[in-house]
């Protein structure tokens, strides 16, 4: 008979290992809630550390969520999605890129959610992923779970900007690797893809047959060089752009950032249709499905992208411009302005524990970020600052608290 373990007794290893496995045993626990953990219960912290802006949901948004809570929708609906909200993505899919079809669209209960159903969609144990980093924890720890070896390509920083190899990369993709990870626009540091760059990898996963699973939940958050005009359509370069729909490829989308629904837990995918048939399986044994409001909320959602998601983003250059100005003047600071996503991600001259210096700051100054060593240990030293604020003058309360802290 299996030895069962007993939480109180965490000294008895060879029980312990018996009843998990050792992998999940190993994963680390979130280093940004234990920086956050460190100011719970003060209310004079200023909190730059969790992805997600400080604006609540907008009321059209939440007012279908009620709408269809008191019309009686709390029942299980479709595994895929209604098929209302898959032609509204297919339809605004289609407006950004390359046409989409709703039979390559599956609606998930999270992005969170659609990142590990296609890694449990492609990956077998012992298989090779690839995964550019650094990145946001789940994308290396999601494939690990499932017994993957994960092989990690640095992004390679100079004066605070990011940069991949490529050549580092193609040389790390060989047809031995099953998946390739990319995140772009990035978390934490804010890199992004060009096209050409996209339609480099593109041919060589072709060529090697490696599926390629993009973490795209960032592409409306893109600040090109030039302000945008009015009623310009502003999106990241995306591997939609150029892929075909029978090429191996993932895209995973949210609701959470640009359309401020972080707490909503709404995601989709597009895939090849044939794969899609078969996610519908593996949603029923994760989730069965999405709760109807949330997606009601979601089409209200997408509804409003035309006029919401270009406010945003003014809203977000403008915290970009704020933040990385401020930071540049502070002494030691290296940083540099982000393409892309929400955050800046910088580095102070002499300190090389991430952790132990955003705990200090937290504890000591009242302002709370994101210690690198989060993302992984290439990110070692560098702190990552969410700028999704309504406020722009509270950014810069935020640099001032550094300054100080920093002149001591």
């Amino acid at each position: 008979m299996r030895a069962r373990w007993h939480p109180s007794d965490p000294q008895d290893r060879t029980a312990a290992g018996d009843s998990m496995r050792q992998v999940i045993a190993d994963l680390s626990a979130s280093r940004i809630r234990e920086v956050a953990n460190a100011g719970l219960g003060r209310s004079d912290v200023l909190a730059f550390w969790f992805g997600e802006s400080d604006e609540v949901t907008p009321m059209s948004v939440r007012d279908a969520a009620v709408t269809s809570i008191e019309a009686g929708e709390t029942f299980y609906a479709h595994n895929l999605g209604l098929p209302a909200l898959r032609e509204a993505l297919a339809g605004y899919l289609s407006s950004l890129h390359r046409p989409v079809g709703a039979d390559r669209i599956a609606v998930t209960s999270s992005g969170v959610s659609a990142l590990m159903l296609a890694q449990q969609a492609l990956v077998d144990a012992g298989d090779e992923v690839v995964v550019v980093v650094p990145v946001w924890p789940n994308l290396t720890a999601q494939p690990a779970i499932l017994g993957a070896r994960v092989r990690r390509v640095s992004l390679r920083a100079g004066a605070g900007a990011w940069r991949l190899d490529m050549d580092e990369l193609l040389a790390a993709v060989t047809p031995a690797t099953r998946v390739l990870v990319l995140n772009a626009p990035n978390n934490p540091t804010g890199w992004t893809l060009t096209r050409a760059e996209q339609q480099v990898i593109l041919d060589h996963c072709r060529r090697t047959g490696t599926w390629i699973v993009s973490d795209e939940v960032y592409e409306r958050l893109y600040y090109p060089d030039a302000v945008p005009l009015p009623g310009q359509v502003v999106c990241a370069p995306s591997f939609l752009d150029l892929a075909d729909p029978e090429d191996r490829l993932v895209v995973v989308h949210s609701f959470s950032k640009s359309f401020l629904m972080t707490g909503w837990r709404l995601g989709n995918l597009v895939a090849p249709a044939p794969l899609i048939e078969q996610l519908g399986k593996l949603i029923e044994f994760n989730t069965s499905c999405t709760p109807v409001f949330v997606q009601r909320a979601g089409l209200a959602a997408l509804a409003d992208a035309p006029v919401s998601v270009p406010a945003l983003q003014a809203r977000l250059r403008v915290c970009r411009d704020t933040l990385v100005g401020a930071l540049q003047a502070v002494p030691r600071v290296e940083v540099a302005t982000p393409p892309g996503a929400m955050y800046a991600f910088l580095r102070i001259e002499g300190e090389t524990d991430s952790l132990a210096l955003a705990k200090r700051l937290v504890t000591e100054h009242g302002l709370g970020l994101a210690p690198g060593t989060a993302f992984g240990d290439e990110a070692e030293g560098w702190l990552r600052w969410c700028f999704a604020s309504r406020q722009p003058q509270r950014l810069l309360q935020g640099v001032e608290r550094l300054a100080r802290a920093l002149a001591l």
